[in-house]
């Protein structure tokens, strides 16, 4: 049985876009092989490990387990939309600066959740950054230096 495309219009990374998508397919689908963002990592496939976090009007989401078509209208931002003039972010040059990297595999992740966070401008404890970050999972780093990252920038941005 074949099943009909559906038309999904939306704004991806301040790009409209418009793609026939299977109605059964991920945003997390549709954003690596439809348009070649390849920041957005297939890990987990269920929701549990953050390496496909993208940005959807404001608020973070796991697109493995988010459909393509209840992008509908929306905006979606994904890392690729986070540089300005080939430019890393504050966020980005402070993973780097703080040993937040190791492999890599779930940098995109973390940093999409960091910027939701320091979108909104407050100043969070330690405690509440881990919990606030708690939708990203990493093998490698031990998630101190992921924490001290966005501390650093918190605390920057507080200051200006």
């Amino acid at each position: 049985m074949k099943r009909e495309k559906v038309l999904v219009q939306c704004t991806v990374n301040g790009k409209e876009i418009a793609e026939y998508v299977d109605p059964r397919e991920s945003l997390l689908e549709m954003l690596r092989n439809r348009l070649g963002l390849t920041s957005v990592k297939k890990g987990c496939e269920v929701g549990e490990c953050g390496a496909c976090t993208v940005i959807v009007d404001g608020e973070t989401i796991d697109s493995c387990i988010y459909l393509a078509v209840w992008a509908q209208g929306k905006h979606i931002r994904t890392l690729e939309g986070l540089e300005k003039n080939g430019e890393l972010t504050r966020i980005q040059e402070a993973f780097i600066e703080e040993g937040a990297v190791q492999c890599g595999f779930c940098t995109p992740g973390f940093i999409m959740s960091a910027v939701v966070l320091l979108e909104k401008g407050e100043v969070l404890t330690r405690e509440i950054i881990k919990k606030q970050m708690s939708g990203n999972l990493c093998r490698c780093t031990g998630y101190q230096n992921i924490i001290n990252a966005v501390e650093k920038v918190m605390k920057e941005n507080q200051r200006s």
